[in-house]
């Protein structure tokens, strides 16, 4: 019987934080650096769609029953309800198409989903958070976005002082004072990181 080979294993690259806090434009900066070889992993989850995300693209959308199922298959690296009925998760099968490429995860997560992953791969994960200039400064960015109630700012702004609260789990605290620098930040940390042996 042929023994099955499987890929080199890559390495993790978290970036979690608040929302509003611009991990996602760093995120978005860093794919753009071909020479990083990085792939975004795509997150499952249970939320509607959002303006024009693309299913597979931004995320794979899931009913609620169908991510339950897939908790049930063990289907996910780890998987968070982030609130009432709306689930996030990191499917293994995305780390495996990534890593089958010759290529490196990159996250674009939540907080505790960040920390889930490093837990899971301590000595592939440089676990990364982005922290804003402050609550108030995050609470700015997300009435200028538009596209959130009342309510739902609320609990993001309750949720972000959560999360600031744990920042110090992390490996790394990326302040997003200024995004240019913020950039240029992030890209060291991760061209570091790729080249340590």
């Amino acid at each position: 019987m042929m023994e099955k080979t499987t890929p080199k294993k890559g390495k993790l690259l978290v970036f979690s934080a608040p929302s509003g806090s611009g991990k996602t434009t760093i995120v978005k900066y860093l794919l753009e650096q071909k020479e990083l070889h990085l792939d975004f992993s795509i997150s499952a989850t249970s939320r509607q769609k959002r303006g024009d995300e693309v299913n597979g693209k931004d995320y794979y959308f899931l009913s609620s029953e169908d991510f339950q199922q897939k908790i049930e298959e063990n289907a996910f690296v780890e998987y968070e309800e982030v609130y009432a009925n709306n689930y996030y998760g990191t499917l293994k099968s995305e780390l495996e198409r990534i890593w089958a490429s010759g290529k490196h995860v990159i996250f674009d997560i939540d907080v505790i989903g960040g920390l889930n992953i490093k837990k899971q791969y301590p000595e592939q994960t440089l676990a990364v958070f982005v922290s804003p200039p402050s609550v108030e400064e995050l609470e700015r960015r997300l009435r200028f976005r538009q596209t959130e109630t009342e309510e739902k700012i609320q609990m993001r702004i309750a949720k972000a002082e959560r999360e600031i609260s744990v920042s110090g789990h992390f490996d790394v605290i990326l302040k997003n004072y200024d995004l240019e620098n913020a950039k240029n930040d992030a890209y060291r940390l991760v061209s570091d990181y790729l080249h340590m042996i």
